[in-house]
C-alpha cells in the first residue's frame, strides 16, 4: 500500500466515525431539552425500504414559542430520504416556549 492509499483510507474511515457519530446524536444543537410532545414517524420510501437502503438525515428545526414547527432545513445525510424526513418533522409539536433551534438526526433502518 502506497503513501497515497493509506492517507485515502485514513481519511475515509475518519468521516465514517464522524458520520456515525452524528447520526447517533438526535437533538444536539440550542434548546436540545425542548420536549416532544408529538412525533410524527418518518415515512420510509417503499422501493428504499425493498432494497434494503438505509440512511440518515440531519435536520435543522426552529421552533415557534406555541411548540409548532417554524422552519426545517435539511443539513445533511442521505438525500433519498431528506423529503421524508423533513416532511415528517414539519408536523412535530414542542412543549411551549421560547423561540428555539435544534438539531436532530433521523436514520432510516428497513430493518426496524
Amino acid at each position: 500500500m502506497t503513501k497515497h492509499q493509506a492517507k485515502t483510507l485514513y481519511a475515509g474511515l475518519c468521516g465514517c466515525v464522524l458520520l456515525m457519530l452524528l447520526s447517533v446524536a438526535p437533538g444536539r444543537g440550542q434548546d436540545s431539552d425542548r420536549k416532544i410532545v408529538k412525533k410524527v414517524e418518518a415515512e420510509y420510501p417503499p422501493i428504499l425500504r425493498r432494497r434494503g437502503i438505509r440512511g440518515t438525515v440531519r435536520l435543522k428545526v426552529v421552533i415557534h414559542p406555541d411548540g409548532s414547527v417554524k422552519d426545517v432545513q435539511v443539513l445533511g445525510g442521505n438525500p433519498a430520504f431528506a423529503d421524508a424526513a423533513e416532511k415528517a418533522v414539519r408536523q412535530w409539536k414542542f412543549v411551549p416556549g421560547g423561540d428555539s433551534t435544534i438539531i436532530v438526526a433521523l436514520t432510516f433502518d428497513p430493518n426496524s
